[in-house]
This record gives structure tokens, C-alpha cells and sequence, in this order.
């Protein structure tokens, strides 16, 4: 049945935001709606201008027999700036202020529209980067490294601070956390990481980056690679002290957690790292 083109270039756009980062040949979509391969070049040519007017990623086509189209989400300098703003705006609320010096973020990496934006945006600075796997610590970490994974159509583990006899066998390290400067252990299964894997960390709050130390331990006792740490949100160190010095934040929070307690949200490094 031939379909029209108004009905492709939904279906179509739809379907490379579903398969981001993959080869689509124009055999398929010319199957899929009936129409030639030159209709279907054409509709893609209207999918790639859109995508590009808009600052929401890139599509990259592919000539030849074996040929196709790549969809690459990302955002534009301009919506990154404009994103970053929308979190800096839902964080800059004093009723966040946790005891420690800690931010409640719980209800913001819970909502849909959140983590779309985090998403995106950590995919967008990873865009020019092999990466195999997406790596975060359990729990408030591992929606937003399912959001970065959807974009970047790669897998992502979750490292666990205690055994689970569901997991199989397991490597641990024992690091220290930046916040509270006590000996912790972390693992992940064997199952989950090959070695010489390209590996991007993600969570939700750094302090003294203890934490995200610890994975790039583990990271090594895999024999796989670094790529980079990014966090939604970045507070102060314990002392001014920090583990890592290599990590960048969307948002950059300084909670003053004295008689009168106060947050002050601003962009973080985000912008200046991936566009500057």
C-alpha cells in the first residue's frame, strides 16, 4: 500500500528517533511505505533540514546500495543553554537544602520531561566519542543512565554497593567516599563489562566524588577505558577536597547549610566543556 508523504515523514521521523545511532537502509523504508528510493532520499533530505533548523541532532546520509540514514540526537549549543537553565531553575528552591549540605533531587530524576532533557544533553557531549557502555552506581543514578543510553542506543550497567546472588560472579573495589571519608565496596558482574570497553559515568549528585572514583577503579580492574564523568548536579566538597578533577556538571549547586539555610543553582562546566 503506498503511503503518503505527510504519513512517512512521521512514521519515518519516529522511527530514527527510535533506532538513534543506527544504519537505516532506504530498502527498508522504501519496503516499509511503497515508494521508490528517491522518494524516500527526498523525505529523508526534509527529516535531516528539520533536524538541523531546530538544534535537535543530525541526520547523516549514507549513498550507495548498502547506504541508508544515521539519526544522532543531540542538542544545539542554543537549546543546550536553554536546557540547562530549565534545571537550574527547578533547583534553585531552599526547601532542596538536605541535612549535609546534600539536594533533594529525587522528584526531578523521576519526572519524564527531566530526564529527557539530561538525557540528551550528556549524550550531546559524548556525541564525537566511542562509547560501548554507560555506567552509573545504584539507585538515583540509573534513570538518568537510561536516558543517556536511549540516546546513545549503547547499554548500561549498574554497579552495586552490596552482593546480589542474582548478578553471578563479580569484581569489587573497596574506595573511599569523598563525603564522609569512610572505606566503602562497590561490584559488578563479570557478565557486564568486556575488557577494553569505552566507558562514560554517569550520576545524579557529586560531593567529594568518592563515588564515581571508585567506578573508574573498577573501570580498570576490568581492563576497560575512560571516557568520561558526568553528573546532573555537582555540590561543595567536604573540605574543599575533591577525588576527581576530570568530571563535568550540567548544574553547579552551592548549599549553605548553616542558621540560614539556602541553594544557589547555576550552569556548571557543562557548557563551557562541550561548546567552548
Amino acid at each position: 500500500m503506498k503511503v503518503r508523504r505527510s504519513n512517512r515523514l512521521v512514521d519515518m521521523t519516529r522511527y530514527l528517533m527510535e533506532h538513534p545511532r543506527t544504519l537505516v537502509s532506504l530498502k527498508f523504508f522504501s519496503e516499509r511505505f511503497g515508494s521508490a528510493k528517491s522518494s524516500i532520499s527526498e523525505d529523508l533530505s526534509i527529516v535531516k533540514h528539520t533536524f538541523h533548523t531546530w538544534g535537535e541532532g543530525s541526520l547523516e546520509t549514507i549513498p550507495g546500495a548498502s547506504g541508508g540514514a544515521i539519526l544522532t540526537p543531540f542538542y544545539s549549543k542554543e537549546n543546550a543553554k536553554q536546557a540547562i537553565d530549565n534545571l537550574v531553575a527547578e533547583v534553585n528552591d531552599d526547601t532542596r537544602l538536605l541535612p549535609g549540605g546534600y539536594v533533594y533531587l529525587s522528584d526531578l530524576i523521576g519526572r519524564p520531561d527531566i530526564l529527557r532533557q539530561v538525557g540528551r544533553l550528556i549524550a550531546t557531549q559524548y556525541v564525537d566519542k566511542d562509547v560501548d557502555v554507560i555506567m552509573t552506581v545504584e539507585t538515583k543514578g540509573i534513570p538518568i543512565a537510561q536516558s543517556v543510553a536511549m540516546y546513545m542506543n549503547k547499554p548500561f550497567v549498574i554497579v552495586r554497593n552490596s552482593s546480589h546472588i542474582t548478578e553471578g560472579p563479580t569484581v569489587s573495589v573497596n574506595y573511599v567516599s569523598g563525603s564522609v571519608q569512610r572505606i566503602k565496596k562497590m561490584e559488578l558482574s563479570r557478565r557486564t563489562l568486556s575488557a577494553g570497553a569505552n566507558v562514560v559515568v554517569v550520576d545524579d549528585f557529586m560531593k567529594g566524588g568518592g563515588t564515581l572514583n571508585g567506578m573508574h577503579s573498577l573501570i580498570k580492574e576490568f581492563g576497560a577505558n575512560l571516557v568520561g564523568m558526568t553528573v546532573l548536579a555537582e555540590g561543595n566538597a567536604t573540605n574543599g577536597k575533591r577525588l576527581v578533577d576530570n568530571c563535568t556538571a550540567l548544574i553547579k549547586v552551592d548549599a549553605e547549610d548553616g542558621e540560614e539555610k539556602s541553594i544557589t543553582a547555576r550552569p556548571g562546566n557543562f557548557m563551557a566543556t562541550v561548546f567552548d
